[in-house]
């Protein structure tokens, strides 16, 4: 548990056999409380993998997309009662050690959501992304902080953080079982007045990470696009659209509140001590 919350890291997964022990092996389980993988009818032996790793895979007997396995992946976790839940790439081209530090964005009641950005840290290029990613990856978030009014270094990562009041608050089930859920579920959030954070996270493509072809992508680029106009136009009042309203108004915990050296627990930075009574001075 993380601040009296209890973590679950989720692993939405598709052929992963070759990085999913990887990727166990660097989440800190003295943090987190339970990792759950969904399979999305692999082709390979991921689940035989999973299981003699000990976990007990949820596992899909036909391909629901990418989508429709997130889907998956935060009902399972809301089912365990998980208060914070991280969303993680079982390829390994995301940084399992940062499942900590993320969750901790949203222990202690200072975001929503917070995601792990590959454009904050080194150059992506230099950490083995494509160019053509890159650039794309760029021009994408150039067009959606204009188009949504906010300012993200990154909407398409696969390190995600949220808290359990946000998922419940959000209508997951209309958005798409594609690739393009990953944009629907940020302007989602924004739709809700989420508060996004975002933290450092390195770049690490291998030949092991998965990936989508070039046709794919530039379907997912006009999907982005379709999905960030939605919400300009709904935001203007042109045009509303079921996905982006929220279930009920999104109640959030306050941040921490740091104390001075001294203070007693549970007084305010900003409060002056009280002064003792029946003692001489």
């Amino acid at each position: 548990m993380l601040n009296d919350k209890r973590v679950v890291v989720v692993l939405p997964a598709y052929n992963a056999e070759v990085t999913l022990a990887r990727t166990l092996r660097e989440i800190d389980r003295t943090v987190v409380d339970e990792v759950l993988m969904v399979d999305d009818a692999s082709t390979d032996e991921t689940v035989a993998v999973a299981r003699n790793l000990g976990l007990r895979p949820i596992v899909h007997t036909n391909n629901r997309g990418y989508g429709g396995n997130q889907k998956t992946c935060y009902a399972a976790a809301l089912d365990q009662g998980a208060d914070i839940v991280v969303m993680l790439h079982p390829d390994y081209q995301y940084s399992p050690r940062l499942v900590v530090p993320l969750a901790g964005m949203i222990a202690y009641g200072e975001y929503d959501l917070a995601l792990g950005s590959r454009i904050l840290s080194q150059s992506a290029v230099d950490g083995g992304m494509p160019r053509y990613k890159y650039v794309s990856n760029r021009v994408l978030t150039l067009l959606e902080n204009i188009l949504v009014s906010y300012k993200l270094s990154e909407y398409h990562t696969g390190l995600r953080a949220f808290s359990r009041e946000l998922l419940s608050t959000l209508n997951l089930d209309l958005n798409s079982d594609d690739f393009v859920f990953d944009n629907q579920i940020i302007v989602q959030a924004l739709a809700a007045g989420a508060r996004i954070g975002e933290l450092s996270c390195p770049t690490r493509y291998n030949e092991d990470a998965s990936s989508i072809n070039f046709w794919r992508s530039v379907s997912y680029g006009i999907g982005v696009l379709k999905t960030s106009m939605q919400y300009r136009s709904s935001k203007m009042g042109f045009r509303q659209y079921s996905y982006l309203q929220a279930h009920r108004a999104l109640r959030r915990s306050e941040p921490c509140t740091e104390t001075r050296p001294g203070l007693a627990s549970g007084t305010s930075a900003n409060e002056e001590p009280q002064a003792d009574r029946g003692v001489a001075s």
